[in-house]
C-alpha cells in the first residue's frame, strides 16, 4: 500500500484561489465557493471578504447559507481569514474598539463551523489577544497568526510576536506558516512577467540564478530605489521584497510546538530544479517526526499575474502537494 498523509494531516483549498472567478461574477460567490467543495476539495479555507457582503460583521444568513450550502456538498470551512482595522485616518483605534471590530468575525467563525481565524503575525497584539481569550475557550476557536514572506522566525519584525505567543502558552494562540518562506527559487512565469516588463536581462538573471544570495536582495532595493521600476510592474516587483521568502524549512524547527497550520503557497506549477516541490519534501521531512496537527491549505499567488483556471491549477497542486509531503515524510522516517 502506497504511503499515505497522515490522518491528522486535513489538506484544504483556500478560497483565495477562485479570486478572478469571484470578481468575474459570472457565478456568485457561494456557488464558487461551494463548487470547491463538490470539484476540489472539502475542507476551504475562506476569505470571508470575497463572498459575505456583510463582511467584517457577518449577518447570521450569509453565514449560515454558505455553511449549509458548503454541508449539501460535503464541505466545511477549515479557517477564517479575519481582518483588522487598526487606524482611522488620523490615529490608532483604541483597544476595546478594536476588539469590538474582531469579536463579530469571531463569532461568524464559530457559527460557520471553522475551527478558528487567520490574522497576520503580531497585528493583533498581547492586549488584544488577552482579551478575546475568554471567547475562544468558550467557543472553542484559535486565532493564527500568519508568517510569510520574508517574515523569517528571529527576524527583528517577527521575533517578539512569537515569544508573545509562547507566553500565552495558550492552544488556542497559534502559529501559522505560509510556506512562501522557503523558496529555493522564484517562479518561472513571475520571472517572464519581469522581462516582459522591461527589467534589464542581467538583473532578472540574477533573480534567476542568485535568489537565495542576500547581495540579491541589495540589489533589489537598490532598483527600487533608483526608480528604475517601470510603473506598470511595481506592485508585482515589490513580491521581491514582501511576499517571496528565502528561508529554509529548518529554520521552522525551534516554533513548530507554537505552529497549528501551513499555507502550503504555491506561484506556478513549473517544478524545475524541485522549486515547487523541494519545500513540500523538506516540510513532509520536518513534519513527520513532530507529531505535527492541523491543516496543510493550497494557496495561489500567482493568479495576480496568470490567467490560468483556479480549479485545474488547485487541483494539480494538491496532488503534487500530497506526494510531495508524503515522500518528505517516507524518507525522514526510513532516515
Amino acid at each position: 500500500m502506497a504511503p499515505e498523509i497522515p490522518s491528522s494531516w486535513t489538506l484544504c483549498a483556500s478560497s483565495f484561489n477562485w479570486t478572478p472567478d469571484i470578481i468575474a461574477a459570472r457565478r456568485t460567490a457561494q456557488d464558487v465557493v461551494t463548487g470547491i467543495a463538490d470539484s476540489v476539495v472539502q475542507k476551504i479555507e475562506l476569505e470571508p471578504g470575497l463572498v459575505w457582503r456583510s463582511f467584517p460583521a457577518p449577518s447570521d444568513a450569509e453565514v449560515d447559507g454558505l455553511r449549509d450550502a458548503l454541508a449539501a456538498k460535503g464541505g466545511a470551512i477549515s479557517i477564517l481569514g479575519a481582518s483588522l482595522d487598526d487606524f482611522t485616518p488620523t490615529e490608532r483605534r483604541p483597544l476595546q474598539e478594536r476588539l469590538d471590530f474582531l469579536v463579530p468575525q469571531i463569532r461568524a467563525a464559530h457559527r460557520s463551523g471553522a475551527s478558528g481565524i487567520r490574522l497576520p503575525i503580531g497585528q493583533a497584539g498581547t492586549d488584544l489577544l488577552t482579551l478575546v481569550q475568554p471567547l475562544l475557550h468558550e467557543l472553542d476557536l484559535v486565532v493564527y497568526e500568519e508568517i510569510q514572506g520574508q517574515q523569517a522566525p528571529g527576524s527583528a519584525a517577527v521575533e517578539p510576536a512569537l515569544e508573545a505567543i509562547d507566553a500565552l502558552g495558550d492552544d488556542h494562540v497559534r502559529v501559522l506558516v505560509d510556506i512562501s518562506m522557503l523558496m529555493p527559487a522564484l517562479p518561472v512565469t513571475y520571472l517572464e512577467e519581469l522581462r516582459r516588463g522591461g527589467l534589464p536581462e542581467d538583473f532578472v538573471g540574477r533573480l534567476e540564478n542568485d535568489w537565495r544570495d542576500p547581495a540579491t536582495i541589495d540589489a533589489v532595493t537598490g532598483l527600487l530605489r533608483s526608480g528604475n521600476v517601470p510603473p506598470r510592474i511595481h506592485t508585482l516587483f515589490m513580491n521581491l521584497l514582501i511576499r517571496f521568502g528565502r528561508s529554509d524549512a529548518a529554520d521552522l524547527r525551534g516554533i513548530l510546538p507554537l505552529v497549528g497550520a501551513f499555507h502550503l503557497k504555491f506561484w506556478d506549477l513549473h517544478d524545475d530544479g524541485g522549486r515547487v516541490s523541494q519545500p513540500l519534501r523538506d516540510l513532509g521531512a520536518l513534519l513527520g517526526p513532530n507529531s505535527f496537527s492541523g491543516t496543510l491549505t493550497s494557496e495561489w499567488g500567482g493568479h495576480e499575474w496568470l490567467q490560468d483556471d483556479p480549479t485545474d491549477m488547485t487541483r494539480r497542486h494538491l496532488a503534487l502537494a500530497e506526494a510531495a509531503l508524503v515522500g518528505g515524510r517516507v524518507s525522514k522516517v526510513a532516515c
